[in-house]
């Protein structure tokens, strides 16, 4: 599914146009990038949960000439699923 796909499921299901649903989903990342970059954890209920994690300065390898280079210290957005969204994938058909 992409953001298309998306946009016109909760269009249907909510009864709105595409640009409403559109609006909906920008709106949404956007806060929730928003709240990464000032450092805070977004809590989805049952969803999932998203932060920011800090990677540590390591050494590393180009693979085509096989040469180490200095990979730099990093903050990176994690994403843990909740335990509902867990049962949900695992749940058979």
């Amino acid at each position: 599914m992409n953001k298309a796909d998306l946009i016109d499921k909760i269009a249907a299901s909510c009864h709105i146009n595409k640009t409403q649903a559109a609006g909906a989903i920008d709106t949404t990342v956007d806060s929730i990038t928003s709240a990464l970059k000032k450092g805070d954890r977004v809590a989805l209920i049952g969803f999932g949960t998203f932060s920011v994690s800090q990677r540590k300065a390591r050494n590393g390898r180009n693979p085509q000439t096989g040469a180490t280079i200095k990979i730099a210290a990093r903050k990176v957005a994690k994403f843990s699923a909740g335990a509902e969204l867990k049962k949900a994938v695992n749940r058979s058909k």
